[in-house]
Formats: C-alpha cells, sequence, structure tokens
C-alpha cells in the first residue's frame, strides 16, 4: 500500500511548511504564546489566504478538502513549529455545522478566516464520556436558552462563535437528548474566564445563565462524535510533527556533543535506545495514518480507529518527550531550548480529546460491542 500524499496534498504541506518556517520561528511563537490574545490574527488571516483553512473543509461547504488526509497534512505541519492559532476548534466547530447542513454564510467567514469559532463540549464532571452533558437547553418562544458550563475550551476568548452541546431540558442521560446550539460572543449571560495551559495556548471555562443560543442540530450527539473523531485525527498528526521533530532534534544532538573524546551518539545504549523511540514514533505514524483513512469509513471503524491512533500517540509521545530530555541532560529543561515546549506540547495533546487510558477503554469496548 502506498502511504504517500497526492501531489496536491503535498504541496500544501510543502506551502504551509515553508510559511513557518521562514515566518513562525520559535522566538516569535513564544511572543504570541505569551501575547494577552494567545495568538496572532496576522498570521491568522494569512493562512487563510493560503488556503489552509479552506482545506480543512469539503467543496460542499466552500472549501477544497475536508478529508482525514487534508487534515493530517495541516497538522502535521502545525505540529512541527508547535502554532497555537485556532485551528482544532474551528476544525471541529465548522465540521459539525458543515455536517448539521445550517450556518452556510457562517462557514464561508470561517474560512476566509475573518470568523473565529470555538467547540464546547467538555465539562467539569463530564470526564471524557460524551452523553454526561449537565448543560442544559429550554425553548423560549422561538429561540433557546442555555444554563449550565463548559470546561477547558481551546481559545474560546477569542471565539466569534460558540459551538454549545446542551441536553434538552427534561431529556434522559443518554445520546438522544444532545442537542447543538450557537451562542454568539456577547450574548446575554455568557461569562467566559480565560487562562494559560502548560503548552503555551489558551483555554477557557463558559458560564452560560439563560443564554440565548439558536439551535443547529437536534441530533447533538452524532455531530459532536463526528467532531471529535476529526479533532482526534488533526491531534495525532500533530503529535507525529512534534515527535519528528523531538526525533531530528535529539538525533542531531547525539552527533554533536562529545563525551570521553567522542560523539555520545557512538554509545551503544543511546543507540538502542533512540532506535527504540524511532521505531515506536513510526508506530504512532502507522496508528494516524489508519485513523486518517477510516474518518469517512463506517460509524465503529471510524470511532476504533480514532481510539487506536490516540491511545497510540498518547504513550509514544511520553515516551519520546522523556527520552529526548534525558539523552540531552539538564539543557533539554531549558526554556531556550525547543525541546522542552515540544514536550509539554504532547502532554497536553495526550489529555486534549480524552487520554490513552480512556481510549484503550473505549478500543476495547467498541470491539466487544461490533
Amino acid at each position: 500500500m502506498d502511504f504517500h500524499h497526492d501531489e496536491d496534498r503535498q504541496m500544501l504541506a510543502d506551502m504551509l511548511g515553508r510559511y513557518l518556517q521562514q515566518k513562525y520561528p520559535v522566538d516569535q511563537r513564544h511572543a504570541i504564546s505569551a501575547s494577552e490574545r494567545g495568538w496572532s490574527a496576522e498570521h491568522w488571516t494569512a493562512m487563510a489566504e493560503l488556503g489552509i483553512i479552506g482545506a480543512l473543509f469539503s467543496e460542499e461547504t466552500g472549501g477544497f478538502g475536508g478529508k482525514g488526509f487534508d487534515i493530517a497534512v495541516i497538522f502535521e505541519q502545525l505540529g512541527r513549529a508547535l502554532v497555537v492559532e485556532p485551528f482544532l476548534g474551528t476544525l471541529m466547530a465548522g465540521r459539525a455545522l458543515a455536517r448539521s447542513g445550517t450556518q452556510a454564510d457562517l462557514l464561508a467567514e470561517v474560512i476566509a478566516g475573518t470568523k473565529l469559532l470555538a467547540f464546547a463540549q467538555g465539562e467539569a464532571h463530564s470526564g471524557d464520556d460524551l452523553t454526561r452533558i449537565a448543560t442544559q437547553a429550554h425553548q423560549a418562544g422561538d429561540g433557546w436558552l442555555l444554563n449550565g458550563g463548559k470546561a477547558v475550551v481551546p481559545q474560546v476568548e477569542e471565539a466569534d462563535h460558540i459551538l454549545v452541546g446542551a441536553r434538552f431540558s427534561g431529556a434522559a442521560g443518554n445520546e438522544a437528548g444532545v442537542g447543538l446550539f450557537l451562542v454568539d460572543k456577547g450574548a446575554s449571560g455568557l461569562r467566559v474566564h480565560g487562562y494559560p495551559l502548560i503548552d503555551g495556548s489558551r483555554g477557557g471555562d463558559l458560564m452560560l445563565t439563560d443564554t440565548p443560543a439558536k439551535r443547529v442540530s437536534e441530533n447533538g450527539h452524532a455531530l459532536i462524535e463526528d467532531a471529535i473523531a476529526a479533532g482526534i485525527v488533526a491531534l495525532s498528526w500533530e503529535a507525529v510533527g512534534a515527535m519528528d521533530m523531538l526525533k531530528a532534534a535529539t538525533l542531531d544532538y547525539l552527533r554533536t556533543r562529545r563525551q570521553f573524546g567522542m560523539p555520545i551518539g557512538k554509545f551503544q545504549a543511546l543507540q538502542h535506545r533512540m532506535a527504540t523511540v524511532a521505531l515506536d514514533i513510526e508506530q504512532a505514524r502507522s496508528a494516524a495514518i489508519n485513523a486518517a483513512a477510516a474518518l469517512e469509513g463506517p460509524r465503529t471503524t471510524r470511532e476504533r480507529a480514532v481510539s487506536a491512533a490516540k491511545y497510540t500517540i498518547g504513550w509514544v509521545g511520553a515516551l519520546a518527550a522523556e527520552e529526548a530530555i534525558q539523552m540531552h541532560g539538564g539543557i533539554g529543561m531549558t526554556w531556550e531550548l525547543p525541546l522542552s515546549h515540544y514536550a509539554k506540547r504532547l502532554v497536553m495533546i495526550d489529555h486534549q480529546l480524552g487520554d490513552e487510558d480512556h481510549h484503550l477503554e473505549r478500543f476495547i469496548a467498541l470491539g466487544s460491542a461490533a
């Protein structure tokens, strides 16, 4: 089987890679991360003009991609550069809106880079169970009001619109009672508490008190599950990009750091450890390939593939980060070396959209139910 990207996707990856290499060096990334907004509108607009946002969406919704491997080539490059702009929330919220068949004008503005979306699903006590939604939606005249809260929503402070999963008032606590609602920035009863995250990005908690919202879909669970599957494909490939950078930096250090009159890369014990890391990264890449290929497939096949990928990048990411830091020694923990920032991003990726323990249990459960 040929795992190479087709010509169009490879050109997209090369174009984005060149842009990030030239315009988004690590020192500028740190400055953007430390800014009040936590992302760069200038870079966001530039990448929208390059077609990067459009590649995340299908032709039917105004983009020119939207498949698993379109997501893969973009997020692999974002992971290599530690990009903090709100691509993940845009992908998930935009995909759910596209699948709902609503808000076509808003999606056009999102693809153009003029509007930002956030995807608010997790709650303080929900864990990773998509059916444990305490936020309530009740009808008021021709509209809807939301009450509840959402936790650790990426880049929510700057979002123009927030896509919220909520349970219809009085509905049972299962998949059938969940809807999707669009909340506008500045809506009454909406409060956002923002904060920095460990990887240099920003997140926030939502508090909703009789907050007006537009109902996007009555069948919210299926759309949420599909959007999260796409998000896991994105995170898997972002992790692969970050791990490749860790591997390259560590190999370079082993070739140049000298001890006892020779490069430390000559020591057999370090060679064996590095070989193990390289093999495990390739295993993570294979799992990410499988997830991207399954994204448009049957639900059970898709969900097992994304859970397998998320589990694999969780433990491989931790291994790659730990080994890179240990083989660099104390310098591996310094702020000045990008290594530590890749390690923090990999830790954060493991906890986004379900950690490795959750997805291992889920993979087993999905196999038992099949």
